[in-house]
């Protein structure tokens, strides 16, 4: 008769899932927005923690008034990764944290690759590359920009750390989130000392120690449980970054699996037993939230960049769907570097948009909208392949996200991936991994051997209705397509930093 509350803190809102464990089924559902800071610089993207508890509260709050509080037994938080939330020695944020679409750390980012030894040498010392989305880099741009508020800095914790410290009131991290940090070593699980002194000599004192992934965080205070109406027996689950519980959200705990997110940035990633290092640094080498690893590639351009062409032509997303019908597979050879916020993989920081092969033909809404929705999946499936070419195969992708409600959009990444796409029965993977999550650690209690698949199996399911076949013929198109974008993006690249400043 037991209860597990799932939380997903994302860019935009935060979303609260019930499951219950006996029918295993989600019976309560809630969501809460909160807000970016307006007005920064080109490549500043910000958010005050504050509004992301608040939110966590009023989603958890909405979420249990239609359930019996007294059967909830556990917590599990999902939160965007590679955040820098930092706090001062009595857990006070000092300033607003840096996300994981901030592209502001360029020079932090060659810096310490430089203080390592060059790019082999990172990849070497921790397993993957120093970028400007990671954790490190940030905290590095602190303390060379605002020397002020770094003096201050005494803990620093991810944007999930920060959801579970507000909740129990104790500095916890796992290796999969914390992987998103550039300070850990991915092969090892532990932080790396090399990385850590390239920041700060004294970050080690600043990071909290590494707990298990199944483990517990922490019980509810007793202040979140009254203002819950819980108990303050309810625990709160080790957690993840936002990619580490969608994993688990979508039953991709073994090796074979593999899922796709298609949200405000857009992730591939697939469970495996073993380390998987790309020696180019392209691909993540993060471990899971499982105790495993989580190889993944991760594009910052996904929903935003359709929303924006849904909003430039006033459309809701029912006309969206039938204007990007209306145009062929390729549209008409219009091509799309969807890089409105930089890009990561391929790492283009200095990015920006750029439509080629516009004419009289192209120049529609249904030809542009098509463009956004290739452009964006092509770029998923750059590091698709170099995924492939490092020996994680997909043979079927489950996909979640907004995107992944679209069918057009499912018949577009079948044609492109080259292989069978599926959406999930519950689309809040990342919220139902923290629900199964918090369900295991509470049972590793009495049963340090259970098995996170115990809790994934019944509970995790496709949606049949909605798998898409690849067409051959769009397979090909799209394949001469990628080759298109590709090349423009690497010749572009000399061209970017040239235009940034001007924009500047």
């Amino acid at each position: 008769m037991s209860l597990f509350i799932g939380i997903d803190s994302g860019t935009q809102s935060v979303k609260a899932v019930v499951l219950d464990l006996e029918t295993r089924q989600v019976i309560a559902e809630a969501r809460a927005p909160h807000t970016l800071i307006a007005g920064l610089p080109v490549g500043h993207m910000e958010q005050h923690p504050q509004e992301w508890t608040a939110a966590m509260d009023r989603a958890i709050i909405e979420a249990s008034a239609k359930i019996d509080r007294s059967r909830v037994r556990g917590i599990g938080v999902s939160g965007q990764q590679h955040g820098f939330v930092p706090l001062d020695a009595q857990g006070r944020v000092i300033r607003p944290a840096k996300l994981w679409c901030d592209t502001s750390t360029v020079a932090e980012c060659a810096i310490l690759t430089k203080r390592l030894g060059g790019g082999k040498a990172v990849i070497r010392k921790a397993g993957l590359a120093f970028l400007p989305g990671f954790t490190a880099p940030k905290i590095l741009w602190l303390r060379r920009h605002e020397p002020a508020n770094y003096r201050k800095l005494r803990h620093v914790l991810l944007p999930h750390d920060y959801l579970n410290f507000h909740l129990t009131g104790n500095y916890f991290m796992e290796p999969g989130d914390a992987s998103g940090t550039a300070l850990l070593d991915v092969r090892k699980r532990t932080w790396s000392a090399a990385a850590m002194a390239a920041v700060d000599k004294n970050l080690a004192d600043w990071l909290p120690a590494l707990g298990d992934s199944g483990a517990i965080a922490g019980t509810l205070s007793a202040g979140r449980a009254a203002a819950y109406g819980f108990s303050t027996d309810v625990i709160v689950s080790a957690g993840g970054g936002d990619n580490m519980m969608g994993a688990i959200g979508t039953g991709n705990v073994s090796p074979g699996v593999v899922t796709a997110s298609f949200g405000t940035s857009g992730t591939i990633y697939a469970f495996a037993k073993k380390p998987v290092v790309d020696p180019q640094g392209e691909i993540a080498a993060f471990c899971s939230s499982t105790g495993g690893w989580l190889p993944l590639l991760c594009t910052m351009n996904v929903t935003t960049v359709t929303e924006q062409m849904r909003e430039l032509f006033g459309q809701d997303h029912a006309a969206l769907e039938a204007a990007v019908a209306s145009a062929p597979a390729g549209a008409g050879g219009l091509v799309l570097l969807p890089y409105l916020a930089g890009e990561r993989t391929p790492n283009v920081p200095a990015g920006s948009g750029v439509l080629l092969g516009l004419n009289r033909k192209t120049f529609n809404s249904g030809h542009l909208a098509r463009s956004a929705m290739e452009g964006v999946t092509l770029g998923m499936n750059y590091g698709l392949r170099r995924l492939a070419g490092l020996g994680v195969k997909a043979k079927e992708i489950r996909v979640t996200g907004g995107g992944a409600k679209s069918a057009a959009w499912r018949q577009i990444m079948a044609d492109i991936f080259g292989v069978p796409v599926v959406a999930m029965v519950e689309d809040e993977g990342a919220a139902l991994g923290g629900a199964i999550q918090a369900a295991w650690a509470l049972a590793r209690q009495s049963r340090p051997k259970a098995a996170i698949t115990e809790f994934t199996e019944g509970v995790v399911a496709v949606n049949a209705a909605t798998r898409c076949e690849p067409n051959r013929a769009n397979v090909a198109r799209y394949r001469e397509l990628q080759g298109l974008q590709d090349e423009l993006s690497l010749r572009l690249r000399p061209v970017f930093e040239r235009q940034r400043k001007l924009a500047d």
